[in-house]
């Protein structure tokens, strides 16, 4: 049986809040990871049994049944994917395990307010295989004190069958401009990674990426909707899996066609199961934002440089006492 429940809180010499998760059940937290990380392997194996393995009228069926759960709608206030989704965030952040460090706790106060609306845009970094580490933040969990949160994803989840229906119950949502303005109009924080998939395209075994120096869009609509932006980055997201990408420019351009790198990972024993590698998930201080509704290219490069400099001594700052003072960052 695992530790007690629910997270353990201190607070370091800094005055940064830490957060450590626990350990439960190995039973469970295995569950729990299948249904978390699972179900893209799982679309794999059904999809070559059904061309190589299964008679044609079996194949038919799985195929079909993978079609259904592709475009049936998907209810993310549902009462059991909620469960569901609730185990989920209860067990996998022990397994690493997660230990969240928050600069300055007070300032996600959801009392305080951030001019009209209490929302906030967390900047996620590095995307790595899999961002998994943002689970840590999700309002389930219950590290952070915001109640209403939504994690912008690659449309591309929102095709896979099972997968979608699991992500979307744990609150991610399709990372469009129009879900983003509505999501923060509505009060919600929103986590976004601003690198992105094409993160995968630069990643090495050497050291972390963060593809940042173009992507501005999201200091945009910060701005205009005057919601602070938080960075945050993760140590140790880039050992949880083995990886092996193909080269070429063709695989560029399929990967920015279709809004995802085509990658094989894997995990313990080549299965989707993560490798317990120790997770630091470090938030930084908000860096408020006066709220422009037409910022200029001038005023949002101002910003974006802030955001930049921030992320990148949130790094330097934390990543010996996260166990990587080797590790460098590189900027792209």
């Amino acid at each position: 049986m695992g530790a007690e429940n629910g997270p353990r809180n201190g607070a370091a010499a800094d005055g940064t809040t830490v957060l450590r998760a626990t350990a439960y059940s190995p039973l469970r937290t295995t569950v729990a990871l299948a249904l978390w990380l699972g179900a893209i392997h799982f679309n794999v194996l059904l999809l070559l049994a059904s061309i190589f393995l299964l008679p044609r009228r079996i194949a038919a069926m799985v195929l079909g049944t993978q079609l259904f759960f592709m475009l049936v709608p998907v209810n993310d206030k549902s009462r059991i994917g909620r469960k569901i989704a609730s185990f989920i965030s209860k067990y996998v952040i022990g397994y690493f395990p997660v230990t969240l460090h928050v600069e300055d706790y007070q300032a996600f106060d959801p009392k305080r307010a951030y001019g009209e609306i209490p929302s906030l845009v967390f900047g996620y970094e590095p995307h790595s295989v899999l961002p998994i580490g943002l689970g840590a933040l999700l309002d389930l969990v219950g590290f952070m004190p915001l109640p209403k949160m939504k994690v912008l994803a690659s449309s591309a989840v929102f095709y896979t069958p099972f997968l979608r229906q699991i992500w979307t119950w744990l609150g991610l949502v399709p990372a469009s401009r129009k879900s983003f303005y509505s999501y923060l109009g509505a009060g919600y924080t929103c986590i976004i990674v601003p690198g992105g998939v094409q993160e995968i395209l630069h990643m090495d075994h050497d050291s972390e990426v963060v593809f940042l120096k173009s992507r501005k869009g999201f200091v945009k609509i910060a701005m205009e909707t005057g919601s602070p932006l938080v960075p945050v980055f993760c140590f140790g997201q880039g050992s949880v899996y083995k990886w092996w990408r193909p080269g070429g420019k063709l695989i560029v351009k399929i990967a920015r066609a279709i809004k995802f790198t085509p990658i094989i990972f894997w995990g313990k024993f080549g299965t989707p199961i993560p490798f317990a590698t120790p997770l630091h998930l470090v938030v930084g201080k908000p860096i408020e934002v006066k709220k422009i509704p037409q910022p200029t290219y001038d005023e949002i490069n101002e910003v974006h440089e802030q955001f930049v400099v921030a992320m990148q001594e949130l790094f330097e700052k934390y990543k010996t006492k996260a166990g990587y003072d080797k590790l460098k960052l590189r900027v792209l």
